[in-house]
């Protein structure tokens, strides 16, 4: 096998940088292969606000009132150099961020912002049911439409395969420009025919002002709420989802945007009508933020490259809520170093799931992380759908990305970084309430499971690249 390194383009901050090779395996379809670096030189990080970089000064200031505000302003630094090392969209400054737990509160919150928009909405979407939160949807942005508003959708074709033809139609006849995502059918594919690529991206922006994101689809599922034991069952029985969404104002959501606009060309969609896509943004808020995307056409994923950094680079705490865990290979060994350098890591898994296989496969990896010191708690009372990290309580993201290999390799994906202890404490404190109703699995337990569940682990785990 021929190995080729390339180094991920990047900056640093001195020698607590952590930044990593990329290496490319020549006819080798799995996750690249990340190793870390730490000889690279410093560089100052510089952000961007309202209108545009912003000057070293400015940058150094903003930075250290973030770092000042955790109890080790070495942590913060180190957290910052990684991220600023690994992706290419910027840092942004004077964002306003709100986190939304399930899905009445996101729904709510998006329904307020569709009704107030003026100029135009963009709506990305793995999935859009037709059934009664997909009307309201449908409902809400015909009438935007019919008030002179742009409504523009691109929905994947995968996730909406259940959704009839008619409820797009009946978008379409109204004036919203629809476009399927890499479509099934291979007939009407407007580029080269890929079946394993899909749009897993969950996105909504209003006057490009406003943007949603996380991980919460268009869907009846999510009507009901997962904290409260009255709000745990869905109004016909089942299970609660429960999810995490962001609401963002300021810079970042000028790259949101720039995401939406270049999936929509990607797919070939045709031009879309002139519209206020980039009003100037204001600072209505003082969290830093980056939007990070990823895609197959990228040498690698800068989701995971920035969770696997984040992680190499953790010193006291690693805190992950994740809906479908089949770890690869690096993902696997980076908690268990994490864990036998001292740092508490602490995973969130679902008790039940809607993916059979994504469930049993994950539940493989159990006593490795468990022999290492990683504590495993599994949510109950709810299908967990969240994909939440915290690392070091000022290292955050919220976003669409699962921790396996269709994540890594197959989708495009959309998360959001927010640094600093302000909404880390947000997190930690959502975190702390899912734990409290999450069942800890041990060591002890784990080796005296019955049979058929090491069988179907077994089976599952065959499956884990194509999940």
């Amino acid at each position: 096998m021929t190995v080729q390194p390339c180094l991920v383009a990047g900056r640093g901050l001195a020698a607590s940088l952590a930044v990593w090779l990329l290496v490319g395996c020549t006819g080798c379809t799995g996750v690249p292969i990340l190793v870390p670096d730490l000889a690279l030189a410093s560089a100052p990080v510089q952000l961007a606000g309202a209108r545009g970089p912003l000057s070293p000064a400015k940058s150094k200031a903003i930075l250290d009132r973030l770092a000042v505000q955790g109890q080790d302003t070495g942590i913060f630094e180190r957290h910052l150099a990684v991220e600023e090392a690994l992706t290419g969209s910027p840092l942004t400054t004077g964002n306003q961020v709100l986190l939304l737990q399930d899905g009445p509160a996101t729904y709510q919150a998006m329904f307020a912002a569709i009704e107030s928009a003026r100029d135009h909405i963009n709506l990305e979407t793995y999935i859009l049911d037709d059934d009664e939160v997909g009307q309201r949807f449908a409902q809400a942005l015909i009438a935007k439409q019919e008030q002179g508003v742009q409504v523009n959708v691109i929905r994947d074709s995968v996730g909406t395969v259940g959704t009839p033809a008619a409820f797009f139609q009946r978008l379409s006849d109204s004036g919203i420009n629809v476009l399927e995502f890499n479509p099934l059918n291979p007939l009407a594919s407007r580029k080269e025919w890929e079946l394993n690529r899909r749009d897993h991206r969950k996105l909504l922006i209003v006057d490009g002002q406003t943007a949603f994101m996380g991980g919460i689809n268009i869907s009846s599922v999510y009507s009901g709420g997962s904290f409260s034991q009255r709000s745990r069952m869905r109004p016909d029985g089942s299970p609660a989802w429960r999810d995490t969404d962001l609401q963002l104002k300021g810079p970042v959501v000028a790259e949101f945007q720039k995401l939406f606009l270049a999936t929509w060309a990607d797919q070939r969609g045709g031009p879309l009508p002139t519209k206020n896509y980039f009003p100037a943004p204001g600072s209505p808020g003082r969290l830093v933020v980056r939007a990070i995307g990823s895609s197959p056409d990228e040498d690698y994923s800068l989701i995971y490259a920035t969770l696997l950094s984040a992680i190499a680079s953790a010193e006291t705490s690693v805190y992950i809520t994740n809906a479908y865990f089949v770890p690869d290979p690096q993902l696997l060994a980076a908690l268990v170093t994490a864990a036998g350098r001292g740092v508490d890591v602490k995973l969130i898994l679902p008790s039940q799931t809607d993916s059979w296989l994504v469930f049993h496969a994950g539940r493989g990896f159990y006593e490795p992380l468990l022999r290492a010191g990683v504590q495993i708690h599994e949510r109950q009372g709810a299908i967990l759908h969240a994909k939440t990290a915290l690392i070091d309580g000022v290292w955050a993201t919220v976003g669409s990305t699962n921790l396996d290999w269709r994540s890594f390799l197959h989708n495009h994906e959309l998360n959001a970084v927010v640094l600093g202890t302000e909404f880390g404490l947000q997190v930690q404190a959502m975190f702390d309430r899912d734990l409290a109703l999450s069942t800890r699995i041990t060591l002890d337990a784990w080796e005296r499971r019955a049979l058929h569940w090491r069988v179907q682990e077994l089976f599952a785990r065959t499956w884990a690249y194509w999940l």
